[in-house]
């Protein structure tokens, strides 16, 4: 693709005289600020693959992967035995899931009651890694488990008496006045997902039904899958088991938050790739200066018989060395900086004596990294074709220089 000569030619642009040293320093920057253009990029992917792969994770391990309501139809066992027929890998358990209010003295707090089978291997292993204070083994009838947020808000602990009012109404000599039970604290559940800690009461399924004036043929059916990613896959094949059912995942339930995710991605991408393109305006200005200055060399080239052609691919071959090289070593510099991410993090905030990660807003303890090769790839392609574009514009310029004129004002 390119000649002996005209390497030869470009690694000798590449190396400019002590009276050119304004030109050294302009390729200097071309090569900073492209390298810290794309390190920027692949840091700030690899920081928000990251925080989305953790926050899925944590969706997943809080929340059923799909849930079937009945939709005031009756889940009969007929429909429940063709799912373990044709999905013998789910997993199936039964729920009810409500609104209500956790009332405390002179506290009261809106949360979300949630009935689950104590028996229920999936429940068990959930609270079996996230309860803090208490024992799951103590979860009983009258008991309930809940968050470390909400525990704090309301000043409550384990063993304390906890009165919860739902949506459902019970007659009264006074009226019809929302029905009202008690029940006391059994345990403690830390899951570092503030909106789920502090939102979040279970009880045991049978006082759920009870509290919302529920029967067993309200419960709803909730799936785990070994590929939770799937979940809209399972979803369309179990509709076409029953129509009646309403029936949904939980990408759907956070549906809003993921596509926001992605446009900000997306944002952040294309403002970070301004930084190369900004960069790459130095090549442009860099080689444009170069061609200025080595006006008499390249007369003297094309005297000799070195076409134009020739001669545009090795300003062109100059400009796009640094910005391989520079490419180069952003991509080892981001992938460096994004294997050590957390590490950095602790660093800053002990030396500037700043929170950079507050866990309270961004629901994670750590500061999360995912490197995606086909990330990388990306930019690095991206990064490439505008420092071919920065070189091939001034370089395309020599075509017009006039030989004769170059060599008689010499």
């Amino acid at each position: 693709m390119f000649t002996k000569a005209e390497r030869l030619i470009s690694l000798r642009n590449l190396r400019p005289k002590k009276k050119e040293g304004f030109l050294k320093i302009i390729s200097i920057f071309s090569f900073l600020g492209i390298m810290l253009g794309v390190a920027i990029l692949i840091i700030v992917m690899s920081v928000m693959n990251g925080f989305k792969t953790d926050l899925t994770n944590k969706i997943l391990g809080l929340n059923p992967h799909i849930v079937v309501q009945p939709n005031s139809f009756q889940i009969d066992e007929n429909f429940i035995l063709k799912v373990k027929e044709k999905f013998p890998k789910m997993s199936l358990s039964k729920s009810f899931t409500g609104e209500g209010i956790a009332l405390n003295s002179n506290n009261a707090k809106g949360v979300i009651l949630k009935g689950v089978n104590k028996s229920e291997k999936n429940i068990s292993i959930f609270f079996e890694n996230f309860i803090t204070h208490g024992d799951f083994k103590n979860f009983d009838a009258s008991d309930v488990l809940i968050g470390s947020e909400l525990a704090f808000n309301l000043n409550l602990k384990e063993g304390d008496k906890l009165s919860l009012m739902s949506s459902a109404f019970v007659s009264t000599p006074l009226g019809s006045l929302p029905k009202q039970e008690n029940f006391k604290i059994a345990g403690i559940f830390n899951t570092g997902f503030l909106e789920f800690d502090q939102n979040i009461i279970f009880l045991n399924i049978e006082d759920a039904l009870s509290i919302f004036d529920k029967e067993v043929k309200d419960q709803n059916i909730e799936i785990y899958l070994e590929e939770p990613l799937k979940a809209n896959f399972y979803k369309e094949k179990l509709q076409k088991l029953n129509q009646n059912y309403f029936i949904y995942t939980w990408s759907d339930l956070n549906k809003t938050l993921f596509s926001a995710l992605k446009v900000e991605r997306n944002v952040m991408f294309i403002i970070l790739s301004l930084i190369v393109v900004v960069a790459a305006f130095n090549i442009i200005s860099g080689l444009t200066i170069l061609i200025k200055n080595k006006t008499k060399e390249i007369a003297i080239l094309k005297t000799l018989g070195l076409s134009n052609k020739s001669i545009k691919k090795t300003f062109f071959l100059t400009g796009l060395t640094i910005g391989f090289f520079a490419t180069i070593c952003g991509v080892i510099l981001g992938i460096l900086v994004s294997l050590n991410v957390e590490k950095l993090r602790i660093f800053l905030s002990k030396v500037f004596k700043l929170e950079i990660f507050p866990s309270d807003i961004y629901f994670l303890d750590k500061l999360p990294s995912e490197i995606n090769l086909n990330s990388v790839i990306i930019i690095f392609i991206i990064s490439l074709i505008i420092s071919a574009i920065a070189s091939y514009l001034p370089a395309k310029r020599i075509s017009k220089m006039s030989t004769f004129r170059a060599l008689r004002y010499d």
